[in-house]
């Protein structure tokens, strides 16, 4: 197997604690990300998603960390690089797209030149060639009548359009992985619709890759190719998005599935996980999961569970499905 363009592993992004221990929030995470595939990074709010990342990006904020693993891209070991090597990674080789495009875009400057800005960041090209480009950009995400957005503010632009204005700057270096985090939250459903289906409509014509940080399954069935479910700081349960929603393993996927609204019958009370993700400071020994599972056993609260894999297109960390599956 050819080496994918992102690969992580081990990451532990840690924060301090009380009585100044370091508290991992992102903890032992591995995933990758291939050429032209979308990976979508799911689980409840809390649970480690947008942290991971900005450990990729090397964007923690501090007091943040990263204090182990890996992350490379194409090959490239990016933790140890100078902030200068860094900051040429952002935006050339991966970009991101963040979840409110009214606080991500600068309030006093037209969207067009900050679509240029993000060109000629990364590029000597002159003013008029980079103007020429982002109109083009425009045009590809989706932007009508780009010449008059061009010259628009934020606030005069709706949700919609201010999102694709975030996409033609993440697009403006013609990066190989574009990492989504939250990108529809902000959007009414006939929007989002339409982001998911440009965004995937990039990856089919260019080739980038995608990492999406979602906690919307209806949005990963619509774009990913293949699913990682986080849970307190761990990846739980991978795969294919045929596995992971198909037949989920993990006790947890399956109570996000079940909580899905539509799945519910019209006199039917919804569904839920009972309880919240721990903070790190009270994650419980054994599985962190336990204490909201349904099939939770004394082995879980002793011992962490691991990885086990389920053929070649799944992988879980559960005590009672590796059980199960052994009877």
């Amino acid at each position: 197997m050819s080496e994918p363009l992102l690969r992580v592993e081990g990451l532990v992004t840690t924060f301090p604690g009380a009585r100044g221990a370091r508290l991992p929030v992102v903890d032992r995470v591995d995933v990758a990300v291939a050429r032209g595939e979308a990976v979508a990074l799911v689980g409840e709010s809390g649970c480690g998603k947008s942290m991971t990342a900005l450990s990729i990006v090397g964007l923690v904020p501090k007091p943040g960390r990263i204090d182990a693993g890996s992350v490379r891209m194409a090959g490239r070991e990016l933790r140890g690089l100078p902030v200068t090597a860094l900051r040429r990674v952002r935006g050339a080789e991966i970009a991101m797209i963040f979840q409110e495009p009214a606080t991500s875009l600068n309030p006093v400057q037209t969207v067009g030149a900050q679509v240029v800005e993000a060109i000629t960041l990364h590029e000597s090209v002159a003013r008029g060639e980079a103007r020429r480009r982002a109109l083009g950009l425009f045009e590809q995400v989706g932007i009508p009548d780009p010449p008059a957005r061009f010259v628009a503010y934020p606030h005069q632009l709706s949700g919609g359009l201010k999102q694709r204005v975030m996409i033609a700057i993440a697009l403006a270096a013609r990066p190989q992985l574009l990492i989504a985090d939250e990108p529809t939250t902000a959007l009414d459903v006939t929007i989002q619709a339409q982001i998911l289906e440009l965004l995937r409509g990039l990856a089919r014509e260019t080739g980038t890759a995608i990492l999406l940080i979602t906690h919307d399954l209806g949005v990963v069935n619509e774009i990913a190719d293949r699913v990682a479910v986080m849970y307190a700081g761990r990846i739980v349960e991978e795969g294919t998005r045929a596995a992971v929603l198909g037949a989920p393993r993990h006790p947890y996927t399956q109570g996000l599935l079940r909580s899905i609204p539509a799945r519910a019958a019209p006199d039917e009370r919804l569904a839920e996980i009972p309880g919240a993700v721990p903070a790190p400071d009270m994650w419980p020994s054994g599985c962190r999961f336990a204490d909201r599972c349904v099939l939770v056993m004394d082995t879980c609260r002793a011992r962490e569970p691991e990885r086990t894999s389920f053929g070649a297109n799944a992988a879980a960390r559960c005590h009672a499905v590796v059980a199960e599956a052994s009877r």
